[in-house]
C-alpha cells in the first residue's frame, strides 16, 4: 500500500520533469530595457539601459556589441543570481547606444535568445520642451506561480515626464516580438500594468511579451478617442507554474520593515544608501531572498532562521552612465513558494555646477568651501548648515566660507570602485513649526582620492559584510609543474620563510628521514606542491595560513607541523610567489614524519581584508601582536583538510573535476579517495597528481572594532 506522502513526491516529481521539458524551451527569464534620449543629436539616438535574466549556465557578454564610447558591458564578479525555478539562473547587463527606433535580435548564448523593438522617435514636449523621456519598468525576478493559485502581478512603473504608464501585449504583426501569443490563462489590466495568472495552466514556464507605454495625462471627460503614445518600450517576463501541495494563502509576506513597493529613494552624489527586506513565511523556511538590481548593488547578511528571514543592500553614488531612476526588486522563495514581487527606485538628483567663483580646496585633514554670495539668492544665510550644525559656517557680503574637517563636521567617507571620497553637504534646515515659500539649497561637497593615491590612517575602507558570504577554500597537492597554478609552479620564483622557533618544534615528534626518488612506479615521490586556493574575487584580500599539519592516519592522532603562523618547520620547505588569494608551498617529503606510503594534512587559515591598506592580515614568523596594533579586519576562518596523499608513484589517478556556479564560488564535489599517481614510461614527463581537500568546518565571520587615530 502506497501512503499519501510517497504519492505526493512522485506527483511533484513526475511535476518537475514536465516543467523541465518545458523550461527548455524558454529563450529569455525577463528583459528590460530603459530608454534615455540622446541630447546631442536632438533623440535621434538614444541610451538603453539593458537588464537580462538568463538561465544557468551564467553565458558572457563577449559578442554583444564593441565596447567603448557607444556601449558599455557591466561585468561583475558575482552577479545578481538566483536558484528558483529549476537549475537558478543570473542577471546580465550593458548598455549601448542606438537608433530611436530600433529592432534586433540579441543572443546570450545558444539558449538565451530574444527578439525586441524600441519606438522611442523624439517628441519635444509642448510643456517643457524638453525631449520625451520612455517609461521605466521594473524587472521582477523570475515569477513562479502555483497550479490552481490565481496570482497577480504588479509591474513597478516610472516616468519622468509625469506621463501616464499603460501596458499592452506585444503585437507580432507589428513587429514587436515573434512566436509571442497572449496566453489564455494571463490577463492583463492595461491601465494598472497588473497581470493576473488564473491558475489553470500546466506545469511549465512560459514567456510574457509585453510593451509599455507613456501618454500625455488628459482628463477622462475629455477623451473622445484612443490617444496615441509616446513611445513603447519592451519588456518581458517568465512565469513557472509549479505544483504545491500547500494553500494558496501560505506565501511569504514581506514585514514593515521592508521599504513599501514602488518607494523612490533620492540619491545624492557619493551618497550611500542602505536599506533591509525582511519577510516572514509560515509553511516553508525561505531559502533565498532573490534580487535584480543595478550594477554597483551589494547584498549581504542574508539570514533565514524559522519563520523569520532578512537581506540588507546597500549602493553608494559614484561618477556612473546608469539611467537617472533606477529599480531594485526583491522576493523571497522557499521550495515551493514565493512572495509577491516588490520594488524600490533610487531617483539620482541632478545637481547643477558650482557657480562661477566657487572654490573647495582639498588637503590632508580638511575641505574648504568659499561660495559667492550673489549665487545664493533668496537663500536664508542663517538657516545653512553641515551634516552636522556644530561646524561653523561665515559669510560677508560677497562670500560664504566653511572649514570643514574630514575627521569631524558630520564627513562621511565612502569608497567606489577607484575612490576614496569624503563628502559633507551644505543645506537649509528650515524650522520645523514653520511652512516656508523660500527655496532651499541642497549642496553635495566631496573630495576624491583616487585609491592608488591614498595612504595613510585616512584610508579607511569600508567593507560590505558581504565580503566572504560565498567564500570557499579549498586544499590540493600536485606534482611541481602540474595543476590549475602550473604557471606559479613551473618556473617558481620562492618567498622566504623563516623557521619556526624550538619551542613550537619541540611539540613535534622526531623527524624519521626516508629517501625518497621521483620516478618509476612504486618509488616514493620525491617533492609534492601544497596548494591552499580561495575562490575570493576581491582583489585586497589576503589567504593568511594560521597552521598545516601533517599525520599518517586520518584521525591525526599524532601530528607533526610543517607551517605555523607564516613559519616552516623544515629548511627544505619554500613558498612559491603566487597570488594573495593562492598560497604554494613546495615540501621536501624527505623531511617530514611519514609511516606507509600514506599521510594525511590538515590547514587552518583566515581569509581576510584590512580596513586599511597600510596593514597586512598575516602575522609574521615568531610576531606576537598585541591587541594596540591588530588590524581592523573582516576575516573569516577555514579548517581544510586533505583525502589520503599517496607518497608513492602507482596507477593513474581518476579525475575530479571542478564546478564553479554562477555566483563565483568554487564548489569541489565529493569524490573517491584519491590514492593514486599518475606516471608514465617517457623520464622528462612529469606524472600528474591532485588530492583534493574538503572544508569540513567554518567558524565564524567576526569584526575587529579597533579605533584608528
Amino acid at each position: 500500500m502506497v501512503d499519501g506522502r510517497t504519492l505526493a513526491i512522485v506527483a511533484q516529481s513526475l511535476a518537475l520533469f514536465w516543467m523541465g521539458l518545458t523550461i527548455s524551451e524558454a529563450s529569455s527569464l525577463g528583459l528590460t530595457v530603459h530608454v534615455e534620449p540622446m541630447q546631442n543629436d536632438g533623440g535621434q539616438s538614444v541610451r538603453a539601459h539593458f537588464t537580462a535574466i538568463a538561465s544557468n549556465p551564467c553565458p558572457p557578454l563577449t559578442g554583444l556589441c564593441t565596447e567603448g564610447v557607444n556601449c558599455t558591458l557591466h561585468r561583475t564578479y558575482v552577479p545578481f543570481s538566483g536558484t528558483k525555478p529549476s537549475s537558478g539562473w543570473c542577471v546580465r547587463q550593458w548598455e549601448q547606444v542606438l537608433p530611436s527606433n530600433y529592432e534586433s535580435t540579441i543572443s546570450l548564448n545558444a539558449n538565451t535568445t530574444f527578439y525586441l523593438s524600441i519606438k522611442a522617435a523624439p517628441h519635444v514636449r509642448v510643456n517643457s520642451g524638453r525631449l520625451n523621456h520612455p517609461a521605466y519598468v521594473a524587472l521582477p525576478p523570475p515569477i513562479r506561480a502555483r497550479k490552481n493559485c490565481p496570482h497577480h502581478i504588479h509591474l513597478s512603473v516610472k516616468d519622468l515626464d509625469g506621463d501616464k504608464v499603460r501596458c499592452r501585449f506585444a503585437i507580432e504583426k507589428q513587429g514587436e516580438c515573434r512566436n509571442c501569443s497572449p496566453h489564455s490563462f494571463i490577463e492583463l489590466n492595461k491601465d494598472a500594468c497588473t497581470l493576473t495568472f488564473t491558475g489553470i495552466a500546466k506545469f511549465g514556464q512560459y514567456s510574457i511579451y509585453l510593451m509599455a507605454e507613456d501618454y500625455i495625462p488628459t482628463p477622462e471627460v475629455s477623451q473622445t478617442s484612443e490617444s496615441q503614445p509616446l513611445s513603447s518600450v519592451p519588456v518581458h517576463l517568465s512565469l513557472t507554474v509549479e505544483q504545491s501541495t500547500s494553500s494558496c494563502a501560505d506565501e511569504p509576506v514581506a514585514t514593515v520593515r521592508t521599504p513599501r513597493d514602488h518607494a523612490t529613494f533620492h540619491v545624492l552624489p557619493f551618497e550611500d544608501v542602505k536599506f533591509e527586506v525582511d519577510f516572514m513565511s509560515q509553511k516553508e523556511s525561505i531559502s533565498e531572498i532573490a534580487v535584480v538590481g543595478q550594477p554597483g548593488l551589494v547584498k549581504y547578511g542574508f539570514t533565514s532562521t524559522g519563520a523569520m528571514s532578512r537581506l540588507s543592500m546597500s549602493w553608494v553614488r559614484g561618477e556612473n552612465t546608469l539611467a537617472r531612476v533606477f529599480p531594485i526588486c526583491f522576493v523571497a522563495n522557499s521550495l515551493s513558494l514565493q512572495s509577491e514581487p516588490r520594488c524600490v527606485w533610487l531617483y539620482q538628483r541632478e545637481i547643477r555646477t558650482l557657480p562661477n567663483g566657487t572654490e573647495l580646496i582639498c588637503n590632508k585633514t580638511a575641505m574648504t568651501l568659499i561660495l559667492p554670495i550673489g549665487s545664493l539668492s533668496n537663500i536664508n544665510l542663517d538657516e545653512l548648515q553641515l551634516n552636522s550644525p556644530a561646524c561653523p559656517i561665515t559669510f560677508n557680503n560677497t562670500h560664504l566660507t566653511a572649514h570643514i574637517e574630514l575627521d569631524g563636521c558630520g564627513t562621511r567617507t565612502v569608497h567606489t570602485d577607484t575612490e576614496l571620497v569624503y563628502t559633507n553637504t551644505l543645506k537649509s534646515v528650515h524650522p520645523s513649526s514653520l511652512i516656508r515659500r523660500q527655496p532651499s539649497l541642497i549642496l553635495p561637497l566631496a573630495c576624491r582620492i583616487p585609491a592608488v593615491q591614498a595612504r595613510g590612517p585616512n584610508f579607511n575602507v569600508n567593507i560590505p559584510t558581504i565580503a566572504f558570504d560565498n567564500t570557499a577554500v579549498r586544499l590540493e597537492f600536485h606534482l611541481p609543474g602540474e595543476g590549475p597554478m602550473w604557471t606559479y609552479t613551473s618556473n617558481p620564483q620562492f618567498n622566504p620563510l623563516e623557521l619556526i622557533s624550538e619551542r613550537v618544534r619541540g611539540d613535534a615528534s622526531p623527524v624519521r628521514h626516508i629517501r625518497a626518488v621521483q620516478g618509476e612506479p612504486g618509488s616514493r615521490i620525491k617533492e609534492l606542491d601544497l596548494h591552499l586556493i580561495s575562490n575570493s574575487t576581491l582583489d585586497r584580500s589576503e589567504l593568511s595560513i594560521l597552521r598545516c599539519v601533517e599525520s599518517a592516519t586520518a584521525d591525526f592522532s599524532k601530528v607533526y607541523t610543517i607551517l605555523e603562523q607564516g613559519c616552516k618547520s623544515s629548511l627544505s620547505t619554500k613558498e612559491i610567489r603566487a597570488s594573495s588569494n593562492v598560497r604554494i608551498f613546495r615540501l621536501d617529503l624527505s623531511e617530514l614524519v611519514t609511516v606507509g606510503n600514506t599521510m594525511y594534512v590538515e590547514c587552518e587559515v583566515d581569509l581576510c581584508i584590512t580596513f586599511l591598506p597600510s596593514q597586512k592580515c598575516a602575522k609574521r614568523c615568531n610576531q606576537v601582536l598585541g591587541k594596540s596594533v591588530a588590524p581592523r579586519m573582516l576575516s573569516k576562518h577555514f579548517i581544510v583538510r586533505s583525502k589520503p596523499v599517496s607518497l608513492v608513484i602507482t596507477t593513474p589517478a581518476p579525475t575530479t573535476s571542478v564546478v564553479t556556479n554562477v555566483a563565483g564560488q568554487t564548489e569541489v564535489p565529493t569524490a573517491a579517495p584519491v590514492e593514486n599517481v599518475t606516471s608514465t614510461s617517457n623520464a622528462p614527463e612529469r606524472a600528474s597528481f591532485m588530492a583534493v581537500g574538503l572544508t569540513f568546518n567554518i567558524i565564524c565571520i567576526f569584526l575587529q572594532h579597533i579605533f584608528v587615530h
